[in-house]
């Protein structure tokens, strides 16, 4: 029998359980949120025993080395003991500078760091409010152009942080901010490499910073950013993704309307913006591809863009992965 050591208790694991699973089953109050290894929420320090490489993928290296893992991916095969990790060694304080409330129940906020941060336009973070909850949110801002960092929050049904976010949270409040994390992001270089992005509902905001990004660094190919909704509000920053096509004539943005006929009378494309933009594109070949948003239709349409002729190399994904609300549709 395998046993999981947490500080002075012991708990036994079974077969097919993680480390995640086996605290949360013996009560024991450990943050998490996507439990897929994505959202790096529930991070924790093994003190003994070994943990496989992809346990630790994402995190930096300074965290590696301090044995830092995620228990959500970690399925023991012998006995570990684990514990918290060193809170200051994850989060780091930032304050509220601005909040900008838009249409499609979506607001903007802007976060500066206490200390100088280090972040790819596209990436995550984690962002904790004081009682401890915690979730992710992508980077809407570029490092290079931008002093603040910036978030997009959608209010959801029974979401508590972004019903907390969009109700309660006040300029000049503090924020503890973790990351930043995930691989979606531009990489510089081909910088005549076509780009595909397509998101929906708050999974503009990384796309976003990925164009501008792109575009700072010189990008001369095309990139396409389908932006999808179920309504016509939640077509959110219409007027400014528009404003960035007409100075870019290399950048074009198609908004997507899926669940109202009359979308048509705003310029939208009816349809869903992965379905869209696979219509307007059936050969990827040679094409960056960029995937953010609903994870049903990330995972979908990172499927249909290698059918497509685009390699899995090129293709990046953000997959807005939630403990809460995993059975509810998302914009």
């Amino acid at each position: 029998m395998t046993n999981l050591h947490f500080y002075n208790r012991v708990f036994p694991v079974r077969d097919g359980q993680t480390v995640l699973d086996v605290l949360l089953e013996n009560g024991q109050d450990i943050p998490y949120s996507c439990k897929m290894g994505v959202c790096v929420t529930c991070i924790m320090k093994v003190v003994e025993g070994d943990v496989a490489p992809e346990t630790q993928a994402g995190l930096r290296d300074s965290l590696i080395a301090q044995g830092n893992f995620l228990p959500c991916v970690c399925h023991p095969a012998t006995d570990m003991h684990v514990v918290l990790a060193d809170d200051q060694d994850l989060f780091s304080p930032a304050v509220v500078q601005e909040i900008q409330y838009m249409q499609g129940d979506v607001c903007r906020i802007y976060l500066e760091p206490a200390t100088p941060l280090y972040y790819r336009a596209g990436q995550f973070m984690n962002l904790r409010r004081e009682d401890g909850l915690s979730r992710s949110y992508s980077l809407a801002s570029v490092p290079s152009q931008d002093a603040r960092l910036e978030f997009h929050v959608k209010r959801f049904d029974r979401g508590q942080m972004s019903s907390w976010i969009m109700d309660e949270l006040k300029v000049g409040q503090h924020l503890e901010i973790q990351g930043p994390t995930g691989n979606c992001f531009y990489e510089p270089g081909h910088p005549d490499q076509d780009m595909l992005l397509v998101g929906t509902g708050t999974g503009l905001a990384p796309l976003i910073g990925i164009a501008r990004d792109a575009l700072a660094s010189g990008h001369s190919a095309t990139i396409k950013l389908y932006h999808g909704s179920s309504t016509v509000p939640g077509i959110y920053l219409a007027d400014e993704m528009k404003a960035m096509a007409d100075r870019y004539q290399n950048f074009h943005y198609i908004p997507c309307v899926s669940g109202e006929t009359d979308a048509t009378d705003t310029g939208f494309r009816l349809g869903r913006a992965d379905d869209v933009a696979l219509a307007d594109h059936a050969g990827l070949k040679g094409w960056r591809v960029f995937l953010c948003g609903y994870p049903p239709m990330v995972h979908s349409a990172k499927d249909r863009a290698v059918l497509a002729g685009a390699e899995i190399a090129d293709i990046y994904t953000d997959p807005y992965e939630l403990r809460d609300l995993r059975k509810i549709s998302r914009d």
